[in-house]
C-alpha cells in the first residue's frame, strides 16, 4: 500500500505538470483567438451597415409595390363584383323566366288535377256511404247477437238454477228413498216378532204387512196412523194354514207373538152404508189401496169418518167414528180420545208404497234432469256458437276501412284546397315575377358601361405593376447577396466566439485539475506518513503474536479431534435408531396382517357354522332326517370318498335330485285361473296407481302454482306492511329510530318466521321483550296500523292500549289515531283522560242501581 501511494502521488504530480503546460497553451491561443475576433466583429459592423441601407431601400420599394396591389385588388374586387351583379341579374331573369314558364306548365297541370281530385272526392263520398250503411248493419247484427248471448245467459241461468233445484229434489227423493228403504228393510219400529218373520223370506214373501199396502195424501198420515195404530202391525194372509204356520214359527223359535188379518173370512162381510154429512166423509175416500184388499179396508175403517171444523159440532148420538183432520181429537159414540201427536209418529203406513212413489219420482227426476242438462248442453253450445261468432273483429275491420277512406277523401279534398291555393299563387307569383324583370333589366343596362371602365383602370394597374415588380426584384437580388455576406461574416464571428469560450472553458478545466491533483497529493502524504508509522509498530508486535497464535492452532486442532469423535458417536446411535424403528414398523405391518388374516378366519369359520345349521334344518324339513344319522350311516371309507368327491358336483346333484322331487309333486288345476285373477289385479293396481302418480304429480303442480301465487302475494304485502310500519314506527317513535321486518328464512316466505326489529334512539335492545311496557306498545301499534294501512277495515277496536303509556307518547298515540280516523271508525275502551279529551263521542258505563248498568253518551263535536 505505501509504494501505490508513492506511486500515486509521482503520478499526480506528473499530471499537474502536463496541466500547467497545457494551460499556458490554451491562454496563447485564447489571445490569438481574442485578437481575431476583434478583427471579424469591426468587418461585420461595417458589412451590416451596408446590408441595413439596402433592406431600407428594398422595404420601401416592396412598399410601393404593395400598395399597387392592394389599389389593384381593390379595382378587381370591384370589377368582380360588378361582374358578379351583372351575371347574378342575368341568371335571376333566366330563373325568373324558367319560373314563369314553370309555373305555367304547374297551372295547367293542377287545373287538371283539380278535376280529378273533384271526380275522386264523389267517389270518396259515396263509398263512405257505403260503408257507413254496412258498419251500421253490422252493429245492428252485433247488437242482435248481444241481445241474444244476453238471453242465452240468462235461459242458461234459469235452466241452472231449475238443473240446481232439480238436483236438491232428487237429492232429497234419493235420501228419502235411502231411509224409506232402510225402514222397510229393518221394520224400524216393528215388534221383534214381525221383524223375525219378515226374514222368512219363504212364508212372507205373499204375506205383507197392513202398514204397506195402504197409503195416503201427507196431511192425513198421522190422523189415519194414530187411528190404525193397532193394526199396522198385523200380517196379511189369503188363509188360516198360513197364519198357523207364521204361529208355529214364533211358538218354535220363541219370538213372541203376531196378528194376521185372513183375507178369505172378509168375502161375507158387508161395510154399513155410508152416511151424508156437511162437514165430514168416510175414510175409506182418503186412503189409496189395491182393490183386492177393499173389504178388508172398509171392515177396518167401517163407519170411519175424517170430520173438519169444529169439534163441539160433531154430533154426540151418532154411533159413527169421528177423526180431526190432524189426528189430535178421535171421536167414539161412547168416548173421546186424542192429545199430542209423536214426533215420529206418521212413518210407518204408505212406505212400500211410497218407496215405489219414491222409485218413480227419481227416475222422472233423473229424465228430468238429463233433459235439463242436455238443454243446458245445448244453449251453451249456442252461446259458445254466438261468443265465437263475435262481429267486433268485422266492426272494427269495417271501422278501418271507413276510416281509411275518410283520411283519403280528408287528404284529397285537402290537396283539393292547396292546388286551388297554389293556381291563386302561382297567378300572384307570375305578376311579381314580371316586375322584378323589369327591375333587373334596368340594373343590368346601367352596370355594364360601369364595368367597362373598371376593366380599363385594371389594365393600366397592371402595367404599373409590371415595372414596379422588376424594380424589385432588381432590389431583392442586391439585398440577398448583402445578407449572404452578413451572414457569412456573422457565422465566421460566431465560431471564433465559441472557440474563444471553448478555450476559455478548458482552461477552467485544466485549472480545476491541477487544484484536485495538489489535494490529492497532500492526502496521498499524509496517509503515506500515517502507513509508515503502522509498518512500524506491525514489525514490533509480530514476534508475539507468533508463539500465540501457535497456542490457538493447537487448541483448536483438540476440539476438532472432540467434535469428529462426537459426530461419529452421534450418527452411529442415529443408525441404530433407524434400524430399530425400521424392525418395529415391520413387526407392526405383519401384526396388522395377521390380525386380518384371523378376522378372515373367523367370518369364515362363523360362515361355515351358518352353512351347517342352514344344511341341518333342510335335512330335518325337506328330508326328516338328522345330520347325525347320516354320519352314523356313512362309514370310514365313505366318509372319506365324500371328502374326496367334488362338491360343485354334489350340489349338481343335489339340484337335479331336488327338480325331480318338485316335478313330482302335486300340480294345481287353479293355477291359470289364479294367475289370470292375480294378472287383472295386478294390472288394476298398476293402473291405479299410475293413476295417483299423475294425480300425485298434478297435485304438486298445483301446489306448486299455490305456492308461488302465494308467495308472491305473501311477498307484496309483506313488502307494504314493512314499508308502512317503518313510517308509522318513526311518526311514533322519532326520525332516526331504526325498525325493521325480516324474514327468518326468505327462501321459504310461507314458512318463515318474522323478526320484528325495534331499535329506539339510544337503545339497543337484543330482543322486543327488553323494550319497556309503553315502548312494546307503541311498536304493537305501528305494526298493527301497518297492516291496516294495506287492508283498512271499517271499524277498529282497542281496549286499553294507552295504559302503559306515558303522557308524551299517549299523544302521539292520539295524533296517529286522530290521522287514521278520517277513514275508520275507532272504539277505544281507556280511563286516560287525554285520549278522552281527544275523541269525538264518549260512551260511559255507570250503575246508578246496584247490578244496573246505562250507558251515558257525550258528543263532544256539539259542545265544540
Amino acid at each position: 500500500r505505501v509504494s501505490s501511494l508513492r506511486d500515486q502521488i509521482d503520478q499526480d504530480k506528473k499530471s499537474n505538470e502536463r496541466a500547467h503546460f497545457a494551460i499556458q497553451s490554451l491562454q496563447t491561443e485564447e489571445q490569438s483567438a481574442s485578437k481575431t475576433l476583434n478583427d471579424i466583429e469591426e468587418k461585420a459592423v461595417l458589412i451590416k451597415v451596408e446590408y441595413e441601407a439596402q433592406k431600407k431601400a428594398t422595404s420601401q420599394l416592396q412598399l410601393d409595390v404593395d400598395t399597387l396591389r392592394l389599389q389593384q385588388r381593390t379595382k378587381q374586387e370591384e370589377h368582380f363584383q360588378v361582374n358578379k351583379a351583372v351575371e347574378i341579374r342575368e341568371i335571376q331573369i333566366t330563373s325568373l323566366k324558367q319560373e314563369i314558364d314553370r309555373a305555367t306548365t304547374d297551372t295547367h297541370h293542377r287545373s287538371e288535377s283539380l278535376v280529378e281530385f273533384e271526380n275522386k272526392l264523389v267517389v270518396l263520398q259515396k263509398e263512405i256511404r257505403e260503408k257507413n250503411a254496412s258498419l251500421e248493419k253490422i252493429k245492428e247484427e252485433e247488437n242482435e247477437v248481444i241481445s241474444r248471448i244476453g238471453s242465452l245467459e240468462k235461459t242458461i241461468e234459469l235452466i241452472r238454477e231449475e238443473m240446481t233445484e232439480t238436483g236438491r229434489r232428487l237429492d232429497a227423493r234419493q235420501n228419502e228413498y235411502q231411509l224409506t228403504k232402510s225402514l222397510v228393510e229393518n221394520l224400524e219400529g216393528f215388534p221383534e216378532a214381525i221383524k223375525f218373520l219378515k226374514k222368512k223370506v219363504e212364508w212372507t214373501k205373499n204375506a205383507p204387512l197392513l202398514s204397506d199396502i195402504l197409503t195416503c195424501s201427507e196431511e192425513f198420515r198421522v190422523a189415519i196412523e194414530n187411528y190404525l195404530e193397532p193394526y199396522l202391525n198385523y200380517y196379511i194372509v189369503n188363509h188360516e194354514a198360513e197364519a198357523y204356520e207364521a204361529i208355529n214359527i214364533l211358538s218354535d223359535a220363541s219370538k213372541g207373538k203376531a196378528n194376521f188379518f185372513i183375507l178369505d173370512t172378509f168375502e161375507k162381510f158387508t161395510p154399513h152404508s155410508a152416511q151424508i154429512y156437511s162437514n165430514a166423509y168416510p175414510a175409506t175416500q182418503i186412503i189409496e189401496f189395491d182393490p183386492k184388499y177393499g173389504k178388508l179396508m172398509s171392515f177396518i175403517l167401517d163407519r170411519v169418518y175424517f170430520f173438519e171444523g169444529d169439534t163441539k159440532l160433531i154430533p154426540k148420538d151418532d154411533d159413527n167414528t169421528f177423526i180431526t183432520k190432524s189426528g189430535k181429537y178421535t171421536r167414539r159414540r161412547f168416548s173421546l180420545s186424542g192429545g199430542s201427536v209423536g214426533l215420529f209418529e206418521g212413518k210407518k203406513i204408505g212406505r212400500a208404497k211410497n218407496l215405489e212413489k219414491l222409485d218413480k219420482e227419481i227416475k222422472e227426476l233423473n229424465h228430468k234432469l238429463e233433459d235439463v242438462r242436455n238443454s243446458l248442453l245445448d244453449r251453451q253450445r249456442e252461446l259458445e256458437r254466438l261468443r265465437n261468432h263475435n262481429l267486433k273483429h268485422a266492426i272494427e275491420e269495417a271501422q278501418n276501412a271507413i276510416k281509411q277512406v275518410n283520411d283519403e277523401f280528408i287528404s284529397v279534398k285537402t290537396k283539393k284546397e292547396q292546388f286551388a291555393e297554389m293556381i291563386s299563387n302561382a297567378d300572384l307569383r307570375r305578376e311579381d315575377i314580371l316586375e322584378k324583370i323589369d327591375v333587373l333589366q334596368k340594373e343590368f343596362a346601367d352596370l355594364l358601361p360601369k364595368s367597362e371602365t373598371i376593366r380599363v383602370e385594371l389594365a393600366e394597374f397592371d402595367v404599373r405593376a409590371a415595372q414596379l415588380g422588376a424594380e424589385l426584384t432588381t432590389q431583392n437580388e442586391l439585398l440577398g447577396q448583402k445578407s449572404n455576406a452578413f451572414n457569412e461574416q456573422n457565422i465566421f464571428f460566431h465560431q471564433q466566439t465559441n472557440r474563444v469560450k471553448s478555450l476559455e472553458q478548458e482552461s477552467r478545466f485544466k485549472q480545476e485539475a491541477v487544484e484536485q491533483g495538489s489535494q490529492r497529493i497532500t492526502a496521498n502524504a499524509a496517509e503515506l506518513r500515517h502507513n509508515e508509522d503502522e509498518i512500524r509498530n506491525i514489525i514490533e508486535n509480530t514476534h508475539s503474536g507468533d508463539e500465540e497464535l501457535i497456542k490457538l492452532y493447537a487448541q483448536k486442532d483438540e476440539m476438532e479431534l472432540g467434535v469428529n469423535e462426537s459426530e461419529k458417536h452421534y450418527y452411529a446411535s442415529r443408525g441404530e435408531i433407524d434400524q430399530v424403528e425400521k424392525d418395529l414398523r415391520a413387526v407392526q405391518h405383519q401384526r396388522e396382517n395377521i390380525d386380518t388374516l384371523l378376522m378372515q378366519l373367523q367370518n369364515e369359520l362363523t360362515e361355515s357354522k351358518l352353512e351347517l345349521n342352514s344344511v341341518k334344518e333342510r335335512l330335518s324339513v325337506e328330508f326328516n332326517v338328522t345330520m347325525d344319522d347320516i354320519l352314523a350311516q356313512v362309514s370310514g371309507e365313505e366318509s372319506k370318498a365324500l371328502a374326496t368327491e367334488d362338491v360343485d358336483k354334489l350340489r349338481q346333484d343335489v339340484t337335479r335330485i331336488r327338480e325331480k322331487l318338485d316335478n313330482l309333486g302335486p300340480i294345481n288345476p287353479m293355477a291359470m285361473e289364479a294367475y289370470n285373477e292375480i294378472k287383472e289385479r295386478n294390472d288394476f293396481i298398476v293402473t291405479q296407481k299410475e293413476d295417483l302418480v299423475k294425480a300425485k304429480e298434478s297435485l304438486f303442480n298445483t301446489i306448486s302454482e299455490i305456492e308461488g301465487v302465494a308467495s308472491q302475494t305473501f311477498m307484496d304485502a309483506f313488502q307494504k306492511i314493512k314499508e308502512h310500519f317503518i313510517s308509522v314506527f318513526r311518526s311514533l317513535f322519532n326520525d332516526g329510530d331504526d325498525c325493521d321486518l325480516k324474514l327468518a328464512d326468505p327462501s321459504r316466505p310461507l314458512e318463515s318466521e318474522i323478526d320484528i326489529i325495534a331499535k329506539p334512539k339510544g337503545k339497543r335492545p337484543l330482543t322486543i321483550n327488553q323494550l319497556s311496557g309503553g315502548e312494546k306498545t307503541l311498536t304493537a301499534t305501528a305494526l298493527l296500523f301497518s297492516m291496516y294501512l294495506l287492508k283498512p277495515a271499517p271499524f277498529c277496536i282497542f281496549d286499553e292500549v294507552d295504559a302503559p303509556l306515558d303522557d308524551a307518547n299517549i299523544d302521539k298515540f292520539n295524533q296517529i289515531i286522530r290521522s287514521f280516523s278520517k277513514d275508520s271508525q275507532f272504539i277505544i275502551v281507556t280511563h286516560n283522560k287525554r285520549t278522552m279529551t281527544t275523541t269525538d263521542v264518549i260512551y260511559g258505563i255507570t250503575m246508578v242501581e246496584k247490578g244496573i248498568s246505562r250507558v251515558v253518551p257525550v258528543d263532544l263535536r256539539e259542545l265544540a
